[in-house]
């Protein structure tokens, strides 16, 4: 099951990912209809990465296991180099937005909309979020974060507390990316009408966002 879960999420993050761009709406509405088959297909969208303690890790032991006998798992290995590069992709993403908005990365203040590695939880293991995090930071960025879930998080230096979610807060970013989907705790709708600029990585808003909203 993970390893189906890492290959999927490598598949649709690549290679579908430029082509969903392109696309924009239709795409994800191709998507979204395919998705009401009852049986036979699982929707899988662009992502940041994979997180936590089984998708990262666990189809590497098959992989492990696999060499001893002299066989290769070539989907696997490939399927996780993908996964591993979606973090420098989503900077890079919202370096492309930013620099339409004659604003460059460097000095750019960017809030993340969550640090777990999935919604509704406070488990940071293996989060794609602070690897999104650690690649800002290089590029020169100013990064917060709120997450309801995870009021501290520890980073190089310190310790992070997550902000307070306020309209007045939004304002002042000069990007939000959405990192993890919380169902719980995250009012969407303020993020959307009071963030200048917002980078969905997770589907959360389903392409159907005002024109400050950006899917992946």
């Amino acid at each position: 099951m993970h390893t189906f879960a890492l290959a999927g999420c490598g598949r649709i993050s690549k290679n579908h990912v430029d082509t969903l761009l392109e696309l924009e709406k239709e795409g994800r509405a191709q998507l979204a209809a395919a998705a009401t088959k009852p049986f036979g297909f699982v929707p899988f969208y662009p992502g940041p990465g994979v997180g936590g303690h089984c998708i990262p890790i666990d189809p590497y032991y098959l992989t492990w296991k696999a060499r001893a006998h002299d066989y290769h798992t070539r989907l696997i290995e490939m399927a996780g180099d993908i996964n591993d590069e979606m973090p420098a992709y989503v900077v890079t993403r919202l370096q492309d937005l930013l620099n339409d908005r004659c604003k460059p990365m460097k000095g750019s203040r960017v809030l993340l909309l969550g640090v777990a590695y999935k919604g509704d939880i406070d488990d940071l293991r293996e989060s794609p979020a602070l690897k999104v995090w650690d690649e800002l930071e290089h590029k020169g960025a100013a990064v917060d974060y709120f997450d309801p879930y995870c009021p501290k998080t520890k980073r190089p230096g310190g310790t992070k507390k997550s902000i307070e979610l306020t309209p007045e807060a939004l304002a002042a970013y000069d990007a939000v990316i959405v990192t993890s989907a919380h169902k719980k705790g995250v009012d969407y709708s303020l993020v959307e009408q009071h963030a200048s600029l917002v980078l969905d990585t997770k589907n959360v808003y389903g392409g159907e966002g005002k024109e400050n909203v950006n899917q992946l």
